[in-house]
């Protein structure tokens, strides 16, 4: 969803729309890249218990989860602007 999201933020500057504060493409990549890697180590922290110690959560957890949805953050990127873009895209 945040992705469909930045998609469309970028569709519609690229196509001259005017809006309030004119082309922040760049802080709203960042903003998504943080959302995902933010949500990523959260729900990390809350599913995955230490190792060794079953049923404890830990920064551990959240840092395993920060670590993990990086590459996810960038492949959803990938799959949108090489992917997706080009096909809404005339």
């Amino acid at each position: 969803m945040l992705g469909g999201l930045y998609l469309a933020y970028d569709l519609a500057v690229g196509t001259g729309a005017r809006l309030p504060g004119g082309d922040l493409r760049t802080l709203a990549g960042v903003v998504f890249v943080v959302a995902v890697t933010g949500l990523g180590a959260w729900i990390t922290y809350l599913v995955v218990p230490q190792p060794g110690r079953p049923g404890v959560r830990s920064r551990w957890s959240a840092a395993l989860g920060l670590f993990a949805a990086l590459p996810i953050a960038y492949l959803a990127l990938v799959i949108l602007f090489q992917v997706v873009k080009p096909l809404l895209v005339p």
